[in-house]
C-alpha cells in the first residue's frame, strides 16, 4: 500500500499547543475547491496556516503545490525536511517541517493529507482534528473524468481505493454534493474552532 511516515515527534504525547486540521477524502470529492475557498475566508487570520503541499507533480489550477522531481523529494526526505510524507496515485506528497513551527506558536494548521498517514500524525501531534469530506460516487466519477489528470491512474481504481484502518475515523464529515460555497463555510467553522452546523 503506501508508505507512511511521521517525522516530527515530541518526546511529551505529541506536539502543541497548536491543532492539525487534516482534510480527507476520496479522489473528486472536492477538497481542493473547499480548501481554496476556506482559506480566501481565513487571510487575515493570521492564527490559521494552510500547509502547502510538496508532489512530485507539477502545480496546476486545481491545486498550487510545491513541485519535486522524485530525486529532489527523495533527497528532501533523507534530509529530514517533512514533517509527514506518503505515496500514493504513482506519485510522492509531504508536508513541510514548517507546519512545526506553527503547531509549536499555537496556529491551526490545516493540510490536505492521505487517510494513510492519519494514525502517524496523530502519534505526532497533540491536537488533531480529521475533516473528511466526500461526495456520492456518481458525483466523485464526474468530477475526476472532468479533471482529465490522467497522471493520476485509472479513474475506476481510484473510486475503488479504501482505507481499512480504525485510525481513519473522521471527527467531522462534509458530503460536498452541494454548494461550495456553502460546504466551505462547514469547514471553516471546524477551522475556526466553531460549531459546524448551519
Amino acid at each position: 500500500m503506501s508508505e507512511t511516515e511521521a517525522m516530527a515527534q515530541d518526546a511529551a504525547g505529541g506536539s502543541g499547543p497548536g491543532r492539525l486540521v487534516l482534510v480527507v477524502g476520496p479522489s473528486g470529492a472536492g477538497k481542493d475547491t473547499l480548501l481554496r475557498l476556506a482559506q480566501a475566508a481565513c487571510i487575515d487570520d493570521q492564527n490559521v496556516v494552510f500547509a502547502r503541499r510538496v508532489v512530485t507533480r507539477e502545480s496546476s489550477e486545481a491545486e498550487d503545490n510545491m513541485a519535486m522531481s522524485q530525486g529532489e523529494f527523495r533527497r528532501a526526505r533523507e534530509h529530514g525536511d517533512f514533517a509527514v510524507h506518503w505515496e500514493a496515485h504513482g506519485h510522492l506528497y509531504a508536508l513541510p517541517l514548517e507546519i512545526n513551527d506553527d503547531i509549536r506558536a499555537g496556529r491551526t494548521v490545516v493540510a490536505n493529507v492521505s487517510r494513510t498517514v492519519i494514525g502517524a500524525l496523530h502519534q505526532a501531534y497533540a491536537n488533531v482534528v480529521v475533516v473528511a469530506i466526500t461526495a456520492p460516487p456518481d458525483v466523485l466519477a464526474q468530477r475526476l473524468a472532468a479533471r482529465a489528470r490522467h497522471s493520476d491512474g485509472n479513474i475506476a481504481e481510484r473510486l475503488s481505493r479504501s482505507v481499512d484502518d480504525a485510525s481513519a475515523h473522521a471527527d467531522v464529515t462534509i458530503l460536498n454534493a452541494g454548494s461550495a460555497e456553502y460546504h466551505s463555510r462547514q469547514l471553516v467553522r471546524v477551522i475556526r474552532n466553531e460549531c459546524w452546523h448551519d
